[in-house]
């Protein structure tokens, strides 16, 4: 194997290896920004049910 050939082989290995890096730093980056978003959301008000648990109908 030429110089060329090893040199050309760790270029794409060292690449890749930067690629991938770069694309966990950014997931974790929009994974960091949704969740402070989502943190950051006003609390909802729980809305009651329409009929559930507002009377009983008990007949014998």
């Amino acid at each position: 194997m030429d110089m060329n050939s090893i040199m050309a082989s760790q270029l794409r290995s060292l690449q890749s290896t930067i690629q991938l890096s770069i694309l966990n730093k950014s997931l974790s980056m929009g994974a960091a920004v949704a969740t402070d978003m989502l943190k950051s959301l006003p609390d909802q008000p729980v809305a009651a049910h329409p009929h559930k648990g507002t009377a009983i109908d008990v007949q014998a």
